[in-house]
């Protein structure tokens, strides 16, 4: 993929482009499209059964991602406006529709720093998102998947719809930050769980199980209700803090740097937040090492001024 910024630079850019294609492809077609530069990426949740209604629950902000691998999301999103959600909740409805689609269902978004939006793709199931979703409306997808599934009519309207709150998920995965986010496979040797109000955890390991190295090391969804965003990031950090694993190492201290970071405290960030973060943490501990020696220089000079200025003084004396 060859990126063209300006438009000046495009004619060059496409003979570059038809070069590339025929050294690897034997072809010269050149496809274009628009580059949506630093997007989020947010997706609608769809709702609709065998009778012709269909609903959608609004928006999931799914920017934050590690090899585009979502692993921190939220609803609603801090972009969000209400004529933002009905414009997209439509986009999304006339998808769904158009593919006479029935049951719980996902259409994906890229948008700009316009708030303009483009379709990705649409997913045909549950997300694993989907508790952040279940706890702003209050609604259970699952039970609603089965209820459309038996041939029930959906009987909730657009207008039943209500958005209440704010509400995280991080996703808890058996893996080594430190080492390039390896998985961590072991014996979970000890699990102290969160809790208490606005909590949520949907998890399925226990003290003594043995995480396997064939399958995806996640653990556990991890959702937390409040309020407001800010309410919810610190409700987040407290439960990020109760959850005890040992035996093996998961991401639980990596989110608490990430909900601790400014940019996404304020809600200002993209799909490229986590290579900004990265680089940003990078630059921080490579300068680690300088910040302690300075530290120890001043904390040595200051431990032999009182003698320096004792003798002094004895001195002068």
């Amino acid at each position: 993929m060859i990126k063209a910024n300006h438009e000046r630079t495009k004619k060059s850019d496409d003979k570059q482009g038809v070069k590339l294609r025929w050294s690897e492809f034997r072809s010269d077609e050149v496809y274009l499209e628009k580059l949506v530069v630093e997007p989020r990426h947010i997706e609608i949740q769809v709702l609709g059964d065998h009778h012709g209604h269909m609903i959608h629950l609004g928006e999931r902000e799914c920017s934050i991602q590690r090899r585009h691998q979502k692993v921190i999301e939220e609803c609603p999103s801090p972009i969000m406006t209400p004529d933002l959600r009905e414009r997209m909740g439509e986009a999304a409805l006339k998808v769904a529709r158009a593919a006479g689609y029935a049951n719980a269902g996902t259409v994906e978004f890229l948008v700009d720093r316009d708030r303009s939006f483009y379709f990705l793709e649409m997913n045909t199931r549950l997300q694993v998102e989907h508790p952040v979703t279940e706890l702003v409306t209050g609604l259970d997808l699952v039970d609603w998947q089965l209820k459309i599934a038996a041939g029930e009519p959906l009987t909730i309207r657009q207008e039943d719809v209500k958005w209440s709150g704010a509400a995280i998920e991080c996703r808890i995965y058996a893996e080594d930050p430190e080492n390039q986010f390896l998985p961590f496979p072991g014996e979970i040797t000890r699990l102290r769980e969160p809790a208490g109000p606005g909590i949520r955890l949907d998890s399925g390991v226990y003290e003594g199980w043995t995480v396997p190295l064939e399958y995806d090391p996640l653990l556990a969804k991890l959702a937390v209700w409040a309020p407001s965003r800010g309410h919810a990031i610190e409700r987040m950090k407290r439960a990020l803090g109760e959850y005890a694993v040992g035996g093996i190492r998961t991401n639980t201290r990596f989110f608490l740097e990430i909900l601790a970071d400014e940019g996404f405290r304020a809600g200002e960030f993209s799909t490229a937040f986590l290579e900004q973060f990265f680089e940003k943490r990078q630059a921080t501990r490579s300068l680690a090492p300088q910040d302690e020696a300075v530290a120890a220089l001043v904390a040595a000079m200051s431990a032999s001024a009182p003698s320096a200025l004792a003798g002094a003084e004895t001195t002068s004396n």
